[in-house]
């Protein structure tokens, strides 16, 4: 199950950063199973566990720390600061170590096969390789150096190829199959003929390929704008401090959504637009800031259109040569929803039930507009801006006065305290602790009442140059607890935050905030999971729930008791954010919901037709659901969004709709999660009152 181990890991965001665990080698036999075999097979067996792969682990354990040095904080595997050599020896090490153990499994006779010397070797494995593949994974996202990001791609990219190979040996699929049934072997061709399986491993690398050029081409892109001050009016004067300037003095703006969303949201236009702006090597005319940002940031590399089209074919054609009628019915069919024909459904419900909804906003939106700007019709870039000036108006609620009140460092001891009072947490700074760079901060967490380390975080907050440009968490060591020895998990949390402005402390956008928590929800979630097997830890649940923890720690954003605990006026921290603030920002979350879940909805709808029909022609696709989603809203000329959206090419493929699906929903355990949520509930599962949640207008 290599590929979709990884993306599952991706889809989570724990692993945008590297291989899957190589556990992916072994069946996803269930925790109930495997519970109650502990429970039943004798000591004498476990102590019979293959000579050959136990020492071949303890000499990976040994080499590791030859390789590597000490372990940088108790309990611990993973290496922070390698150098690109060193990530690339580590990679052939963690290769050549996990082919003994797999030798040795595919060695032992059929007659011979045990728990022993079949399963716990392979689990083993996982808990004890999965941090140093993290080791060298994790570093393409948030190192200085191109160098080290170039060999952690290309160590990921050894290892990815190792993984492929376990999996297609049969001598351990029909060991494995003895004791469990093994539908994940299935998925990734083991039942195929050999010719067949080749051609499998053959498309799983082009995809793999593919998939990185497109976000390569992406995070490479150095497309910026030149604007006079005078284009650039209702912006914050910190957030035009952050801007270069070019050698003509006009402010560069380069196309980054932390660029770009205050533009939208914040810039007013100018009633004479005549400006000329430079983008690239030319120049183009501006009649709108607004505009002019957002259709240049959905122009972005347009040579992603035509690698995201090969992606789609050959994603299709790995999904029928595994006996699906495309690549949607696989992503799907081991998820909650089942099928490509129940998510369509979900999501054209949703719609429907938003469309009154949706319609009253947008045409609050356009009353607005013609007021301030006169007749001009009402655009797609418009949509940000006069959503925030109704906010803004109707609740009285200013964000430039609001962000006032969210210096970094107290939201920060904020999100602790609440995290300790939540869930039983104590936060610990690890003190001179070994980063990758001298803003990263290395937390221990521990279980307030037993005092037990429950595990660490990595907070790497700050933004600089080659650092992942979003903000995401990164399981960098899953929990286990496997022969009685228990290895606690690591996180990281990658965020991309201003650390000052002129020398006084970066302050947050209230969205920011939000980010935050939810963020930490995962960060929570991964320490907290205390599955016995690593196959189960952090964030490994059913993806359609996944977001379920961070949704619901988001929730505590707009409560007073929470607020007054992350906020205090800049100049004076003592003074936490007002009552009638709060009250307003609880309100401001469901006003214009309707609008923003549609849209939503848009790239859900074009990922689920794209993966579940061929030769689908995508601009057309695009400008056909934006009309009929958006209430007959054009999509921008020019714009292309199928070559701008990273979801679709890496983690969510077929599957963006699980973001709203977990909102909808809630989350499950062992059982099936339909049942559980049925059980909980007492009836079956209604997205009303989800959408009346969504459906509130100002």
């Amino acid at each position: 199950m290599e590929n979709d181990s990884k993306r599952r890991e991706r889809r989570n965001l724990i692993a945008l950063t590297g291989a899957a665990a190589l556990l992916a080698v072994a069946v996803n036999f269930t925790v109930t199973a495997l519970s109650t075999h502990f429970k039943n097979r004798k000591r004498k067996e476990v102590l019979a566990f293959s000579d050959v792969a136990n020492s071949v682990l303890v000499e990976m354990q040994r080499a590791q720390l030859v390789l590597t040095g000490i372990l940088l904080v108790p309990g611990s595997n993973v290496r922070i600061n390698l150098s690109a050599s060193e990530i690339l020896r580590l990679a052939d090490h963690i290769v050549a170590k996990s082919k003994e153990v797999h030798d040795a499994v595919a060695s032992v006779p059929l007659d011979k096969v045990t728990y022993a010397n079949t399963i716990l070797p392979l689990a083993e494995l996982e808990a004890h390789q999965f941090p140093l593949i993290q080791s060298c994974a994790f570093q393409k996202l948030v190192s200085a150096s191109e160098d080290i990001r170039k060999a952690s791609i290309e160590a990921e990219r050894r290892i990815d190829a190792h993984v492929s190979t376990c999996s297609r040996r049969q001598s351990i699929f029909i060991k494995l199959i003895s004791w469990f049934e093994v539908q994940e072997f299935e998925r990734n061709g083991l039942n195929l003929t050999s010719t067949k399986r080749e051609e499998l491993q053959r498309l799983r690398n082009q995809i793999d390929e593919l998939s990185m050029r497109y976000i390569r081409n992406l995070n490479d892109d150095s497309t910026f704008l030149l604007f006079h001050d005078m284009e650039l009016v209702g912006l914050p004067p910190e957030f035009l401090k952050s801007l270069d300037k070019a050698e003509s003095g006009k402010f560069k703006v380069a196309l980054r959504s932390h660029h770009v969303s205050p533009i939208l949201e914040l810039c007013k236009e100018l009633e004479q637009p005549i400006i000329r702006c430079r983008i690239e090597k030319g120049w183009i005319s501006v009649g709108s800031t607004r505009k002019s940002v957002a259709v240049a940031y959905g122009k972005r590399c347009k040579v992603n259109l035509s690698v995201l089209e090969k992606l789609i074919q050959l994603r299709h054609k790995l999904a029928r040569l595994l006996g699906y009628s495309n690549y949607a019915e696989y992503a799907i069919d081991r998820r909650m929803a089942k099928s490509s024909t129940k998510v369509f459904e979900f999501l054209e419900k949703i719609s429907a039930s938003l469309t009154e909804s949706a319609s009253k906003e947008l045409s609050l939106l356009k009353e607005l507009k013609r007021k301030e700007e006169g007749e001009s019709p009402f655009g797609n870039e418009d949509l940000p801006y006069y959503v925030k000036r109704i906010k803004q108006k109707q609740l009285d609620l200013d964000f430039g006065v609001v962000k006032q009140y969210f210096p970094i460092s107290l939201v920060l001891s904020g999100i602790f305290k609440i995290c300790q009072d939540l869930f039983g947490l104590r936060f610990e700074e690890v003190v001179d602790a070994e980063v990758w760079h001298q803003d990263v901060q290395l937390f221990s967490v521990f279980d307030l009442s037993s005092g037990e380390r429950m595990g660490y975080f990595y907070l790497d907050t700050y933004t600089r140059e080659g650092k992942y440009g979003q903000t995401c968490v990164v399981a960098l060591q899953n929990g286990s607890f496997i022969n009685s020895k228990r290895q606690i998990p690591v996180a990281l949390l990658i965020s991309q935050l201003q650390k000052e402005v002129n020398g006084h402390p970066g302050l947050l956008r209230f969205s920011e905030v939000v980010n935050l928590f939810h963020e930490f929800g995962h960060v929570v979630h991964h320490i907290c999971n205390r599955a016995p097997f690593a196959r189960f830890s952090g964030l490994r649940l059913d993806p359609d729930f996944v977001e379920i923890p961070s949704m619901l720690l988001e929730s505590w954003c707009y409560e007073s008791s929470s607020l007054n605990l992350i906020s205090g006026f800049h100049q004076d921290i003592t003074k936490p954010i007002g009552d009638e603030i709060c009250k307003s920002l609880k309100r401001w979350r469901c006003s214009f919901s309707a609008l923003k879940l549609k849209q939503e909805i848009l790239y859900c709808l074009f990922d689920q037709i794209v993966h579940s029909n061929e030769d689908v022609d995508m601009i057309g696709l695009f400008e056909h659901l934006h009309s009929k989603v958006m209430l007959g809203l054009p999509i921008l000329d020019g714009t292309n969004p199928a070559s701008c959206y990273p979801q679709i090419a890496i983690g969510y493929e077929a599957t963006c709709y699980s973001r709203i699906w977990s909102e909808v929903l809630a989350p499950g355990g062992a059982k099936d999660p339909l049942e559980i949520l049925s059980d909980f509930l007492g009836r079956e599962p209604s997205i009303q009152a989800f959408v009346d949640s969504k459906a509130h207008t100002v």
